[in-house]
C-alpha cells in the first residue's frame, strides 16, 4: 500500500494540490499510511476521525436527517464526509471511509459494507458530477482485513481520479491545440 500513498503524495505535490481524509471504520489508517511518506506534509492537510457518529454531523457537516435515516454507513454519507473534511481542512482532494468492519452488523448493514468516497476539484471530461465519487464495496475477511482493504481501496479510488482528471486535461488541451476537434 505505501506505494499506492506515495504515488498519491507525489502526484499531488507535483499539482501543488493537497488532501484531507475523514475517517470512520479505519481508525486513523488513512492518515497514517499517507504519512509514512517523506515529504507528505507537502499535499497532506490533516484528518478527522469521526468514529462515532454524531462527530460525522458534529465535525464534517453530514446531514443529520441523513445519519438518522440511514446511519453512518451508507453511500450519502460518505460523500459527504469527503466534501465535509475537504472544507473543514481547507484541501483540494477530501477521502473519506465508513463502513461496517466488525465483529456485528451496524445500521442493519452485514460485516465487510464499506463506502469509499472522494471530493475534489474534477475537471471538464472527468465524468464527475459535483458532490464526489463514492464506491461501495463488499469484502471479506476478519476485521483487520476489512479495515486494510478499505485503506487500499480508498487510495485506490483517488488515484484514479487523479489519472482521469489528468487524461481529461490532456483531451482538453489537444482539442484546443487541433482546432476543436
Amino acid at each position: 500500500m505505501n506505494s499506492m500513498a506515495a504515488e498519491l503524495v507525489r502526484l499531488l505535490t507535483v499539482r501543488g494540490q493537497t488532501l484531507a481524509v475523514a475517517e470512520s471504520l479505519t481508525g486513523g489508517l488513512v492518515a497514517a499510511e499517507i504519512t509514512t511518506v517523506p515529504g507528505a506534509s507537502k499535499a497532506f492537510r490533516g484528518s478527522v476521525t469521526a468514529y462515532a457518529t454524531e462527530l460525522k454531523h458534529d465535525l464534517l457537516d453530514v446531514d443529520a436527517t441523513l445519519l438518522a435515516q440511514h446511519g453512518a454507513v451508507d453511500p450519502q454519507v460518505a460523500a459527504q464526509m469527503a466534501a465535509g473534511v475537504r472544507k473543514a481542512l481547507g484541501a483540494d482532494w477530501g477521502l473519506a471511509t465508513t463502513g461496517v468492519a466488525g465483529p456485528e452488523p451496524q445500521d442493519g448493514r452485514p460485516v465487510g459494507t464499506v463506502f469509499v468516497a472522494v471530493d475534489g476539484p474534477f475537471g471538464p471530461g472527468s465524468g464527475s458530477a459535483a458532490g464526489g465519487k463514492v464506491e461501495a464495496l463488499r469484502l471479506n475477511g476478519d476485521r483487520a482485513e476489512i479495515r486494510r482493504e478499505s485503506v487500499r481501496s480508498v487510495l485506490a479510488l483517488l488515484l484514479r481520479e487523479l489519472a482521469s482528471e489528468q487524461t481529461g486535461n490532456e483531451r482538453t488541451q489537444d482539442t484546443e491545440q487541433n482546432g476543436g476537434f
